[in-house]
């Protein structure tokens, strides 16, 4: 039985324009990208190339761009190395109550170390309070670390709004914008965003490469000691095939953004619709639906299990998830669903689906048809 992925904010298949792209580096281009012979030298451009493949699909400078092993590593990076950096002008950090946990982790490591963060809260769509964001802002607020969109219910935060309000106080701007990437229009330059975290593995790219926009003239401290890679700030001999596969994801990403987007809305909207058809008043849809990822569709079936759902699916060979596959080890409630207010009946039977460019209407029919057998 082939599997239908439904998971694709856990993670995407490598695409086969992908890997071709990384082969060649894996065998005869093996050289290390510090070196001065022919194939390091080779790695060194395949490396900036890549850099530049980025760079085009933010609307960035190829020289902002800084590798890193994982969006994780990427939100570490950004905030603790501000944080440390800019501690002279004041220790006040200000993120949301919805954030991947590579944030609100980082962020309460930061408080063990007489850091003070302010974690804001949002409406019932998962939009973060711009009111409140305002009224938390101290003269020792460095720092607004909000992400770009929700990997759990896919909610779209408004980016402007929130980067011409840090701004206006002259606050740094970071997001998390693992999810987005690829999955809506992201422009540093026109929404003003300073600092941006982003992952391979979530657009068809290898797992264990990730990426940080830092834009000119933010002061952060150094990554990682050692060698001088990457302007001297992550120092370690680069990921070469993983960077490589990076940048050609970023640049089918960029060429297709337009009709991927499209079709995962075509099939997400379908989704939904059978979903109401079919189950009418159980269902309750989690998050913003006119703010949202064109792939996610987070949905709340009442009174039910929402592991006994997902391991009856995965035995008919379909892969969902209950929410971030970071925290899919955790018993308690997700902080997300707990942020926006979702019912007690609701709140532990959240079905998270996330669809790609290799699923069809026929294998949502199949889902529709196992869902109706397993919640009768």
């Amino acid at each position: 039985m082939d599997t239908i992925y439904f998971d694709n904010a856990a993670t995407t298949p490598i695409k086969t324009e992908v890997l071709n792209e990384m082969i060649p580096y894996l065998t005869k281009e093996y050289g290390n990208a510090s070196s001065l012979y022919t194939i390091g030298r080779n790695a060194k451009r395949a490396i900036e190339n890549a850099r530049k493949q980025v760079a085009e699909l933010i609307n960035c400078k190829p020289n902002e761009i800084f590798f890193t092993g994982s969006g994780s590593e990427s939100d570490n990076t950004a905030i603790k190395c501000y944080a440390y950096a800019n501690k002279e002008k004041g220790k006040h950090i200000i993120t949301s109550k919805i954030e991947h946990p590579a944030v609100i982790e980082t962020c309460k490591n930061l408080e063990k170390h007489g850091y003070e963060v302010s974690y804001i809260d949002v409406d019932e769509e998962g939009i973060l309070k711009l009111d409140e964001l305002e009224k938390n802002i101290k003269n020792t607020t460095i720092l607004i670390s909000i992400m770009f969109a929700n990997n759990e219910i896919g909610t779209i935060q408004p980016i402007e709004e929130i980067s011409k309000i840090a701004h206006s106080r002259n606050i740094t701007f970071h997001t998390d914008a693992v999810q987005a990437l690829g999955n809506t229009l992201i422009d540093v330059e026109r929404q003003k965003i300073d600092m941006l975290s982003l992952s391979g593995h979530k657009i068809n790219a290898p797992k264990g490469i990730g990426a940080l926009y830092i834009k000119d003239g933010i002061e952060v401290e150094k990554f990682i000691n050692g060698g001088h890679q990457e302007k001297d700030k992550r120092a370690g001999t680069e990921n070469v095939t993983g960077i490589i596969g990076l940048g050609k994801a970023c640049q089918i990403a960029n060429r297709n953004m337009e009709k991927h987007i499209k079709y995962l809305k075509k099939l997400r909207d379908y989704y939904i619709d059978r979903l109401k058809k079919e189950f009418s008043e159980k269902i309750r849809i989690n998050g913003s639906m006119e703010k949202r990822l064109p792939g996610n569709a987070n949905i709340s079936f009442k009174n039910e299990d929402s592991s006994k759902i997902i391991y009856k699916l995965d035995e008919k060979g379909i892969c969902v998830s209950s929410g971030s596959a970071c925290s899919s080890g955790n018993t308690e409630p997700s902080h997300v669903l707990k942020a926006i207010a979702v019912p007690e009946e609701y709140i532990n039977c959240a079905i998270r689906t996330t669809f790609g460019d290799n699923n069809t209407f026929e294998q949502i029919d199949y889902l529709i048809r196992c869902l109706k057998n397993i919640i009768k």
